[in-house]
């Protein structure tokens, strides 16, 4: 398999999920702003849409959108529990957060990282998703994780919301378990190891 990413960008979502997976991988640097891959080739080429993350299967076949590629992530390693089973009741409420958090979190962001929109459109986005981040820590109250015990890529997904959070100077620091959560997943060695892949964080 092969993961179309930029450092830093939703494409760590996935990478964080094929490391917990141990599934083999190569990756490809993406500059989105040029839509070229470091090898100068044109990227629209690869991905018509021009975003990532995009997965190119060993097949030749392309799976674009974060919440898919990472459930068939999961899905392809089984014995990591980084998904609940298609068929048990656990697996919609994986759905419900997975869409909670492209939806709630990640779309509201898109207006923070565009230079020409105005500082007061995003404040109003900023408290939008500071709302967004109470429902999680609520939710989070007494679990480690979203799914209870156990690691999901709805996690990772999280995890990168959060880093963005960070980036954009969203205040954060009273939600106690959100906070606490924030810790536990970085501490994880596989996203540990995602970001300093992606140049994001120094290797130990």
């Amino acid at each position: 398999m092969k993961l179309y990413y930029a450092p830093g960008a939703c494409s760590l979502s996935p990478h964080i999920a094929l490391l917990e997976a141990g599934l083999p991988h190569d990756l490809v640097k993406v500059d989105l702003r040029a839509k070229k891959l470091q090898t100068g080739e044109d990227f629209l080429k690869v991905n018509p849409k021009g975003q990532v993350p995009a997965l190119a299967l060993d097949s030749g076949e392309l799976v674009t959108e974060g919440p898919v590629i990472v459930q068939m992530i999961a899905d392809q390693a089984p014995g990591r529990h980084l998904a609940p089973s298609r068929e048990s009741a656990e697996r919609y409420k994986f759905l419900e957060w997975l869409n909670f958090i492209t939806t709630e979190l990640h779309k509201n962001f898109t207006p923070l990282f565009q230079p020409a929109i105005p500082d007061d459109v995003k404040t109003f986005f900023k408290d939008r998703l500071t709302g967004k981040f109470k429902y999680v820590d609520s939710q989070l109250a007494g679990r480690d994780h979203l799914m209870g015990k156990e690691f999901t890529v709805a996690d990772g997904y999280l995890f990168v919301m959060l880093l963005w959070a960070e980036r954009v100077n969203l205040d954060l620091k009273g939600l106690t378990n959100l906070m606490a959560y924030k810790a536990r997943v970085a501490a994880r060695p596989k996203v540990k190891d995602a970001l300093t892949r992606e140049g994001l964080i120094k290797a130990a």
